[in-house]
């Protein structure tokens, strides 16, 4: 998040849709480790984190996503081979362009009353 509140987000290459940066964590990476380095790989940008904003499971998988607010400290805005643009997106953008599932981790992390726990079915809240 910038100091603007702007957010920062990607279109995903293989599907064209906006969601937030995200990745796998290494075997022996610790989750604020992972975050700094998904958001470089896939954006350019230099982030320091700062603070877990919300948890969210999907149910369907078992899988459950960590989601920590940042601010960026450099690098410059570039695609990667996972995402075709990048951008800073007011909140607005974020619920127009974004599915509700990854909308809604954004804008947990602009609220300040995190950690949120959410869960979803890969397309809405449950």
């Amino acid at each position: 998040m910038r100091e603007d509140g702007r957010l920062l987000a990607i279109r995903r290459a293989e599907n064209g849709t906006w969601e937030l940066l995200g990745g796998v964590l290494e075997l022996t990476e610790a989750p604020e480790a992972g975050v700094v380095r998904e958001v470089f790989e896939e954006t350019g940008i230099h982030v320091e984190e700062d603070e877990l904003t919300g948890v969210y499971k999907k149910t369907t998988r078992g899988i459950a996503a960590l989601v920590f607010r940042c601010k960026p400290s450099g690098g410059s805005e570039r695609t990667s081979d996972e995402s075709t643009a990048v951008d800073w997106l007011t909140p607005e953008e974020v619920s127009e362009r974004m599915a509700e599932v990854y909308a809604v981790r954004l804008l947990d992390a602009l609220d300040g009353n995190g950690p949120h726990v959410r869960s979803h079915d890969g397309r809405h809240l449950t």
